[in-house]
């Protein structure tokens, strides 16, 4: 089962929270879902060029929004002068239905998110490093920074070979059926160079037994 549901999902309501926080009747949800949708793709977009976004909440109250990004470089998004979050809170509010409110919280320890660690990952993998290097190195930092274990997957024609196949690294124990085992996961995308596909990266992250389960 660990490997066929996203940990994520399974841990939803047991000490995971949704991203999305909001209430609607059947005439609003979908507006409000897709509203959603394009805000997380805006922020993403506008920040592609490396990997700094780790999570973005999204809250919903009678007559305001509250969008909170999660980022390991919380200078990048608030600009000089805060001149970044006020055009990415104009930007937003082009797509939004309601006032838009933006807070930034830094990620403390970037080693050890998820999304993070996948995404820099891949961008490596784009700048044609070795994938082994580039693992290893991942794996390394986040158990330096804390975690418990780690475990990243990587599929594609890795280092441009004529096959694809699979190769994954463990580091630690990553306890993936266990409920309360604090566990954050991502998946992301790297394009080969000259032309040889997508290669696939999934990156889990244990970071110890909650105790409050």
């Amino acid at each position: 089962m660990g490997q066929k549901v996203n940990p994520i999902s399974f841990r939803l309501q047991v000490h995971k929270n949704w991203s999305s926080r909001w209430f609607a009747g059947k005439r609003d949800f979908a507006k409000w879902l897709t509203e959603d949708i394009k805000i997380r793709e805006l922020v993403e977009a506008k920040f592609a060029s490396r990997p700094t976004i780790n999570r973005i909440d999204i809250e919903r109250s009678a007559n305001l929004i509250t969008v909170t990004i999660h980022t390991a470089k919380a200078g990048v998004v608030i600009g000089r002068g805060g001149a970044g979050i006020t055009e990415l809170k104009k930007d937003i509010e082009k797509l939004a239905s309601l006032p838009v409110r933006i807070n930034v919280e830094e990620v403390k320890r970037p080693e050890l998110a998820a999304k993070l660690v996948a995404e820099n990952i891949a961008r490596q993998l784009e700048r044609r490093a070795n994938f082994r290097r580039a693992v290893k190195m991942a794996a390394q930092n986040a158990m330096t920074a804390g975690a418990k274990g780690i475990r990243i997957e990587v599929a594609g024609r890795l280092n441009g070979a004529e096959m694809s196949r699979r190769e994954k690294v463990i580091e630690g124990s990553v306890p993936l059926h266990t409920l309360r085992a604090d566990i954050d996961f991502h998946t992301a995308r790297a394009l080969g160079p000259n032309g040889t596909g997508i290669i696939g990266v999934k990156v889990w992250i244990y970071k110890g037994e909650r105790s409050d389960v």
